[in-house]
C-alpha cells in the first residue's frame, strides 16, 4: 500500500505494513492488566440495571397517582 505524505525525506521505509501487521490482520492479542475492559462492562451493566429499576419505579408511581386521582374524583 502506498501513501502520499508531505515530507522532506525522499523515501520513508516501514518494516510492517497493513498486510502483515497483527492489528490489521486481526491476530493481535490484547493484554488487559488493569482490567479496563471488565471494569467498563461492569459499569455499563450497572447503569443498565439502574435504568431498568428507575423505569419500573417511575411506572409504579404513575400507576399509584392514576389510581389515587381516580379514587379522589369519584
Amino acid at each position: 500500500m502506498e501513501f502520499i505524505a508531505g515530507s522532506t525525506q525522499e523515501a520513508i521505509r516501514v518494516e510492517l505494513c497493513s498486510n502483515c501487521h497483527p492489528y490489521y490482520t486481526g491476530q493481535q492479542k490484547f493484554v488487559d492488566t488493569a482490567r479496563r475492559v471488565e471494569k467498563f462492562k461492569e459499569k455499563t451493566a450497572k447503569v443498565a440495571a439502574t435504568k431498568v429499576t428507575h423505569a419500573s419505579k417511575t411506572a409504579k408511581r404513575a400507576a399509584r397517582a392514576t389510581k389515587k386521582s381516580a379514587t379522589t374524583n369519584q
